[in-house]
């Protein structure tokens, strides 16, 4: 009789006790006004353009498939596994997240800190004593101490609900590090100096918001004596006064002093320092506005995918593949795969035009067709084969008695003879 999915559970492993089996809690631990597991970036600038470049690439990679394949013996995909893990990327990652949610998850704290730990915290048997076994649940985990083969990962426990550090093997967690880590988390790259420059253009704004001018008035007199001072306070507060009182914040000075506004020229500054890292940032990730506000075209969008998604999804598909995949599972045709449809971006009719053209002209075979746009290999013969299938076909295999478009096989064959 096979097992329950309570049962499987019940007797799973989990990291957070590190013992067999899981001990089943009364307790409803401990309550939040918010989701404590979700992701908080750590540079704390929500208003800023990196929220909103971070949060398309997340959104973008989540919205491709990764699945645990079974792989034929060219390499070419046969089929889906139906396991743990691929259960984890396409439904369910944890109670809290569903395999979107999960993968969204990993790419925004993967581009905040620049790499990230998927842990499992559920599975079959105990990771520490077997290289296999399968994965019921898994979270995000923020790696907080690095050791020789070791490292202390910051993960939610959905039991205690609360955020928790634990010692794994690297061994036993998929480390993925950010594949444009130079351009967006070096301590000097492009995006950490259009942070700081973002920080001080708020402190600016804020400073301004508040009503301080930043004023410096030089007055035709040297401030020396007490007397000067008391006279230089009296005419500051009459400037001040003046400004509060203006409708339109304007004052009158005596034709010899001189106001200097110090802020301006700064704001004036900063705002071209991020302007200018702002552009240098887009080009080096190959993204742009367009992307962000959903206007790009074809050429635009298939050049952020192979720049920026692309190798974000092949970061975390090869360090799954290592991780949680044997290498005895290897050789027997098992992977993890991402399946990016080349034709999202093309009409219905162009992608039957293409793939005729390409079959016709001997480019591909039908099932590396189907391949690419994620359907499961035919199992006719002909299917595998480089061929034009207008020609060299046998007098059997040319069909005489097929409808098409409504022409039935009589006027076909009338067609034919008149030809002739």
């Amino acid at each position: 009789m096979s097992e329950t999915i309570g049962s499987r559970f019940k007797n799973a492993w989990n990291a957070f006790f590190n013992r067999d089996p899981t001990p089943i809690f009364d307790n409803s631990g401990n309550s939040s006004s918010y989701r404590p597991d979700r992701y908080r970036p750590t540079r704390g600038n929500e208003r800023s353009i990196i929220t909103a470049i971070n949060n398309r690439i997340a959104i973008d990679v989540a919205a491709i498939p990764i699945r645990h394949i079974k792989l034929d013996e060219d390499g070419g995909y046969l089929n889906t596994i139906e396991s743990g893990l691929n259960n984890c990327l396409n439904l369910e990652a944890n109670i809290d997240q569903t395999g979107r949610a999960f993968l969204q998850d990993v790419v925004l704290s993967m581009l905040d800190e620049g790499c990230v730990a998927l842990v499992p915290t559920v599975t079959n048997v105990n990771p520490d004593y077997t290289d296999s076994y399968d994965i019921y649940e898994i979270r995000t985990g923020k790696i907080t101490e690095w050791y020789p083969k070791q490292v202390k990962v910051e993960v939610y426990n959905d039991n205690s609900g609360r955020k928790q550090q634990i010692l794994r093997p690297k061994r036993k967690v998929a480390i993925i590090e950010n594949p444009m880590y130079s351009v967006m988390n070096e301590p000097n790259s492009t995006m950490q100096r259009l942070i700081r420059k973002l920080k001080l253009l708020d402190a600016v704004d804020e400073q301004s918001s508040s009503g301080k001018l930043d004023l410096i008035i030089q007055l035709p007199y040297v401030v020396k004596t007490e007397t000067r001072r008391q006279q230089a306070e009296n005419r500051r507060k009459e400037i001040e006064e003046q400004l509060t009182g203006s409708k339109y914040g304007i004052a009158y000075t005596d034709g010899t002093e001189r106001i200097t506004q110090l802020n301006r020229a700064v704001e004036n500054n900063l705002l071209k320092q991020v302007e200018y890292l702002t552009s240098m940032l887009f080009s080096q990730l190959g993204i742009t506005q367009t992307i962000l506000d959903g206007t790009a075209d074809e050429k635009t969008i298939l050049n952020y995918r192979n720049r920026i998604i692309e190798p974000i999804l092949s970061a975390i598909v090869d360090a799954m593949k290592v991780r949680f995949i044997t290498k005895t599972a290897r050789t027997q045709g098992q992977s993890i795969s991402f399946f990016m449809e080349p034709f999202k971006l093309v009409p219905v009719s162009e992608i039957a035009e293409i793939a005729d053209k390409f079959t016709r002209n001997e480019i591909m075979t039908s099932n590396e067709i189907r391949q690419i746009v994620g359907m499961k290999p035919s199992r006719a013969p002909q299917a595998d084969e480089l061929r034009n299938k207008n020609l060299n076909r046998s007098a059997e295999e040319t069909p005489k008695v097929k409808q098409l478009d409504g022409i039935t096989k009589e006027r076909i064959n009338a067609t034919l003879k008149q030809e002739e």
